[in-house]
């Protein structure tokens, strides 16, 4: 029994490769094209492992993902590989498009084919798992009701929409082909390794080096705060007890502004790492807003919750100061991330908001 991960080394993926081999024991394939957020020292523990496995490249390669499927013969599909850092794909939509829906249609191709060669009773219970986003759903006035599974597809971003189609996609294959399929839709992640284009590893990273802490707007836009570790468990038990062509939506019950984020950030840093220079809220600087910046997300996940038994185990309060600790223990992993490319991107992105 094997399964085959794609997008492994990425923030959420390098947690779930990690926390599936030591709840199950069961052996993982991770492709990966490594990009730019893509980093193999999340997973250097697993080095010599021998139920771990790292292939690298692009979900657009047919061929070589055709090659894992025979060599391998996974029983199920955790589809995580994706751009997903909306202000990337509001300057470059085209890699949105090419790696979140070709690559997806691609995958689901190879998927079908392989699915379709199985024996009876490995080919009903193969599963393909789209790990998507609640972005998909667009944008919540302050009184609307969190997103369900039945509420309508609305993306405004050129990221939204890519994982949206892609949403779309994973349906299709299931309803015209049969594909056992599932998806997710969680809310925003944080926890250890998470790549510092990302609000809350920002913040923290230049918080420690006396950086502006930038907030877009006026800093009331909503969101729902999901542990990375809590998402994984989720995950396991969707892939595990979840009902082929149905969708989940993932949510850490946890609704905050971003403004309530940084100072909440900035008070745990006050308290583990004062400094002599004051408070670090002093750093928060109010920048220009994101194009289409949607106003609030919020998740029902009464479904999972109700149909799986599942439940987040961390609370925001618990969740962050456990990160944070987790950062402020690893600032050479934080140096480490921080390449020429990131840099340059981080230096333009500021520049055009200053």
């Amino acid at each position: 029994m094997t399964i085959l991960v794609t997008g492994g080394a990425g923030f959420i993926g390098s947690h779930f490769i990690l926390d599936w081999l030591l709840e199950t024991g069961e052996p993982v394939i991770n492709l990966d094209a490594l990009t730019y957020a893509g980093n193999l020292e999340n997973l250097a523990v697993l080095q010599g492992n021998a139920l771990y496995d790292f292939v690298c490249g692009d979900i657009q390669d047919r061929r070589l993902v055709d090659r894992l499927l025979v060599e391998h013969a996974p029983r199920a599909i955790v589809h995580f590989a994706a751009e997903s850092h909306v202000d990337r794909s509001i300057n470059r939509p085209q890699d949105f498009i090419q790696t979140n829906i070709v690559g997806t249609y691609t995958l689901l191709e190879a998927a079908r084919s392989y699915w379709s060669k199985l024996q009876y009773g490995a080919r009903s219970r193969f599963r393909f798992l789209q790990v998507s986003t609640d972005e998909v759903y667009g944008s919540l006035g302050a009184a609307d009701p969190a997103f369900s599974e039945a509420s309508l597809y609305q993306p405004n971003s050129p990221y939204s929409a890519s994982k949206a189609a892609a949403d779309h996609l994973v349906r299709a294959w299931h309803h015209t082909y049969g594909l056992p399929v599932l998806t997710t839709n969680c809310s925003n992640n944080y926890g250890p390794r998470q790549f510092p284009e990302k609000l809350i590893p920002l913040i923290i990273a230049n918080a420690m080096d006396r950086k502006p802490l930038p907030i877009y707007g006026d800093g009331m836009n909503v969101r729902d705060w999901l542990h990375v570790g809590d998402h994984c468990m989720a995950l396991r038990i969707v892939l595990e007890r979840g009902i082929a062509g149905q969708m989940y939506n993932i949510g850490g019950n946890s609704e905050m502004t971003n403004l309530a984020v940084v100072h909440n950030i900035c008070e745990l840093l006050d308290e583990m790492r004062p400094h002599a220079d004051g408070p670090y809220s002093n750093l928060i600087t109010f920048v220009q807003d994101r194009a289409g910046h949607d106003r609030r997300y919020a998740i029902d996940a009464r479904k999972i919750g109700r149909d799986l038994g599942w439940q987040p185990t961390e609370t925001f309060s618990s969740g962050m100061r456990k990160t944070l600790l987790w950062y402020l223990d690893h600032q050479e992993w934080v140096s480490d991330v921080k390449t020429g490319a990131y840099q340059q991107w981080t230096i333009r992105n500021s520049e055009a908001r200053a």
